[in-house]
């Protein structure tokens, strides 16, 4: 596999940006060696500087569903641009995407636009202390709900990577006001309403962990959140980030039937321009200003180029058939992956939600962050490095989540599944 290009670049960027890059784990130092510099994307396909080809299992951290550059997207897109790229004005398109985010998620009687998914989460926290009269909220251990002071305690994803679930520069003083518990301990979170539930604004989970690799819900487990912050009069929030039309057209509030009094979506719903959204009941919406008090704004907030690419990637995935597709080939990657660990003699651990997987080199069934914690990260890195070799590129972390896409062929998947039986082997 030809770097020259990439390494090229890398040196130049680490002159300009920390770390070299613009996002911490883009930079390979969990998994060794330097990352690649893209140059395009097509399809289920990801082409570097260099002129590797890879099939991409990344799709820019989840919102790639329908693959990359869909034609009719890139369409839309084009023309959208020639009416100009921002307004910092009211649209019909982002009433449009509305209209048909509230139709599937109907949790959500109205919804904010706003331009990433730290936003929506930060909004939504806000929303939902403005409404309680409270300031205290809680978390659990693992969930990453975006780089916010009060939300980078005990995250996931990139500071699990590197080992700091706690970021310096996040005074103590406003960290104090987040609580943590384990993600599926439903002992400890009811011991914790009972002893502070009239003093917590929300609760805020990612109801299938995506930042830790790939944790499902325990039976009962987001019944129980439902239960307690409804007893308590507390808010709940579910980060549908990573979940939203991942995990079911629905979310994970479809998937699991629970209805949560907000929720935050991002990257599917942008089409793959930076776009983020929250939005609940009628009664906490109606904090938000201009209606209320609650103030939450943005320039970008609703951009028509980002609005369009949401609008025709929704379309795409509201035609029939194309959830059915999804879950056949998710099932293909998944029974390959499994039975290729088993012939390489590997103990390994599959887990999936939806078109959401992750691998865990580990005997232990992954639950929460301390399990998760558990799993061989050095073994996932040569993993890692031996699919790269062979033109398949999976999220450069042990803490990460692997997605698939409708573009993603049947020849993928078998390419796939035979690097990985090649790959479980050198690392066994």
């Amino acid at each position: 596999m030809k770097t020259t290009q990439s390494r090229f670049y890398f040196r130049k960027a680490q002159a300009l940006l920390p770390g070299g890059v613009n996002s911490p784990v883009r930079a390979f130092r969990a998994v060794g060696g330097s990352p690649l510099f893209i140059k395009k994307s097509k399809g289920s396909k990801l082409y570097d500087v260099d002129g590797n080809v890879f099939i991409d299992y990344v799709l820019s951290w989840g919102p790639m569903i329908v693959g990359h550059a869909h034609p009719a997207i890139v369409r839309a897109v084009k023309s959208a641009v020639q009416n100009g790229t921002s307004y910092g004005a009211p649209t019909p398109l982002e009433i449009e995407l509305a209209a048909m985010i509230l139709k599937t998620y109907p949790s959500m009687d109205k919804i904010r636009m706003v331009s990433s998914g730290t936003e929506a989460t930060m909004s939504a926290i806000r929303a939902a202390r403005g409404f309680t009269g409270r300031d205290s909220i809680l978390k659990f251990e693992g969930c990453y709900h975006g780089h916010a002071d009060g939300l980078l305690v005990k995250a996931g994803s990139g500071a699990a990577t590197f080992g700091v679930p706690d970021s310096p520069g996040v005074p103590a003083d406003y960290a104090k006001r987040t609580l943590t518990l384990p993600y599926n301990d439903i002992t400890a979170f009811r011991a914790l309403m009972r002893k502070n539930g009239k003093e917590i604004a929300c609760v805020i989970v990612e109801p299938v962990v995506g930042n830790i690799g790939c944790v499902l819900p325990r039976p009962g487990f987001l019944e129980a959140l439902r239960e307690e912050t409804e007893r308590h009069g507390a808010v709940l929030i579910f980060d549908e980030v990573m979940t939203g039309f991942r995990v079911a057209k629905g979310g994970a509030q479809q998937a699991f039937g629970i209805r949560p009094d907000l929720t935050c979506l991002g990257k599917v719903i942008g089409g793959g321009f930076p776009v983020g959204a929250y939005g609940g009941s009628r009664e906490i919406m109606a904090m938000i200003a201009p209606d209320g008090p609650v103030y939450q704004a943005g320039t970008l907030s609703g951009n028509p180029v980002a609005m369009t690419a949401g609008i025709e990637t929704l379309k795409i995935l509201n035609a029939r058939d194309t959830y059915r597709k999804l879950e056949q080939t998710m099932a293909e990657l998944e029974a390959g992956l499994k039975d290729a660990a088993e012939k390489a003699g590997i103990s390994a651990k599959f887990y999936r939600a939806g078109t959401m997987f992750c691998t865990y080199f580990t005997d232990t069934e992954v639950v929460d962050y301390d399990t998760a914690k558990k799993a061989d990260a050095k073994r996932f890195a040569r993993f890692f490095m031996k699919m790269l070799e062979q033109g398949v590129y999976l999220a450069p972390s042990q803490f990460e989540a692997g997605f698939i896409s409708l573009a993603h062929t049947a020849a993928d998947i078998r390419a796939t599944i035979g690097a990985a039986y090649k790959a479980f082997r050198s690392v066994r």
